[in-house]
């Protein structure tokens, strides 16, 4: 490795792992493994690996595979994995993936976005499956008098956008997060619709962008309804978005907010093969296809393991190591300010942590900005791990932890990074949206995710 986080000693790339891994593999004898992870309608993401044919170097194969398993999962999503060429490793992945093995909350989540059980099948070549992929539209849609909604977990953004220019915006804070009353939530978002229709002539589309799973426009899994009851769930918040839009009287589209930052950046550079990246609370991700189209994947890349060092940081969440959510969002600032040794306020929040840092950084402090390169150092190795499963020709950074200098420092270093250790993939065009298209652009693409017949 060329380049290593001041902060982060141990950090071990998964993109560095795995090219090793191949590496060796390929100085033995080897074979090869197939994977295939299966999701609604029998839709499916297939990868090959080779790996050790020795029995002695089993726990070698199972490490790196159990790891690029993980990523497929949350990168595609679904709740049938088959593997074909292992029996052994079959065995392992099969006991992680249960209610009560290593991968319990993988197998819970998936369960309740795709209402199915979960499965691991071994299976023989001839009966492996075929490849099922698909595209799914995503807005682009233009005309009409639209409201667009972005439903983020500090502020509630909504936009009342006339043939594609937005002529009213707002920002409000609320604390849907915290709120167990469904409510709470629904009155929300109703008054915002509201707002943003009263400035119109009328209301032909709304769209909605909001992070969390969603499955025809019905709320799956989403953040923001954490503390509301189970009990709740499947009647009050699952419709929430389609009564809320019976009640304005017009068709809606919810879609989650990372593909919808994706499209907002396809819209703006006019061009596909987009990932876009919002290091925020967390870290979103959604990705526009080379045919401008959705893949119809979970994308919920906070969840992906990027770096191998089973000693780092687990998430709270998951109860993983080493995942995107530590090193792509506010959290992972935070873990680099500690590691430097930086006492923070007491009783801050983590937003008001990130805040710290920022007007450090402003400052033109030495630590602030180290920080920034580490960040810049993750990510320069994390994007050929993600170009593993996504086709990218631009990478679009947004979030608060990119805002002001900090941002400019991470894009830079992971330029560097590529250049130097990735030369194949420095040809991906690393880019910010400007204040203005972070802002308009967003509410643009989300109030066009909606077609009018």
């Amino acid at each position: 490795m060329k380049f290593i986080p001041s902060y982060d000693k141990e950090f071990y790339p998964l993109s560095v792992k795995l090219a090793e891994f191949r590496s060796e593999v390929a100085k033995k004898d080897n074979k090869v493994l197939k994977i295939c992870v299966e999701r609604n309608d029998k839709y499916n993401y297939i990868y090959q690996l080779p790996i050790y044919s020795a029995k002695e170097l089993e726990q070698e194969n199972y490490e790196i595979v159990e790891r690029i398993i993980k990523s497929i999962l949350w990168v595609v999503g679904g709740y049938k994995i088959y593997i074909c060429g292992d029996e052994a490793l079959y065995e392992r992945i099969k006991n992680d993936y249960t209610l009560t093995g290593k991968r319990a909350f993988d197998v819970d989540f998936m369960q309740t976005v795709y209402e199915t059980d979960f499965e691991v099948i071994y299976c023989e070549e001839e009966n492996f499956p075929k490849l099922n992929l698909c595209d799914v539209k995503i807005g682009g849609h233009l005309d009409g008098c639209r409201i667009g909604f972005d439903a983020g977990g500090s502020d509630r953004k909504v936009s009342a956008v006339i043939d594609g220019k937005v002529v009213y915006s707002e920002e409000v804070v609320w604390f849907p997060k915290t709120n167990s009353d469904y409510n709470y939530h629904y009155n929300g978002i109703l008054e915002a619709m509201k707002t943003a229709a009263s400035k119109m002539p009328r209301v032909d589309a709304i769209g909605v962008s909001s992070a969390g799973v969603y499955i025809n426009n019905k709320v799956m899994v989403a953040s923001l309804f954490l503390k509301v009851p189970k009990e709740h769930y499947k009647e009050h918040v699952q419709p929430m978005y389609i009564n809320v839009a019976k009640e304005i009287g017009a068709p809606i589209e919810v879609a989650n907010d990372g593909d919808v930052t994706a499209l907002a950046g396809a819209m703006d550079l006019n061009s596909n093969c987009v990932l876009g990246i919002a290091m925020g609370t967390s870290e979103a991700v959604g990705y526009i296809n080379k045919k401008g189209l959705l893949n119809g994947w979970l994308s919920e890349v906070a969840f992906v393991p990027v770096d191998f060092n089973k000693n780092a940081m687990v998430d709270e969440w998951s109860g993983d190591y080493g995942c995107g959510v530590k090193y792509f969002s506010q959290d992972g600032v935070i873990k680099l300010a500690e590691n430097a040794g930086y006492k923070f306020k007491e009783g801050s929040s983590p937003a008001e942590k990130l805040k710290e840092i920022q007007a450090l950084m402003a400052n033109g402090d030495k630590m602030a900005k180290t920080i920034y390169e580490d960040i810049g150092i993750y990510l320069g190795y994390a994007i050929p791990y993600y170009a593993e499963f996504y086709d990218i020709k631009y990478l679009l950074l947004l979030g608060r932890v990119t805002s002001g200098e900090g941002g400019s420092i991470i894009l830079n270093k992971a330029k560097e990074v590529l250049e130097k250790e990735f030369p194949q993939y420095a040809d991906i065009v690393i880019t910010m949206p400007d204040e203005k298209n972070k802002r308009v652009g967003q509410s643009i693409a989300a109030a066009s995710l909606p077609e009018i017949k």
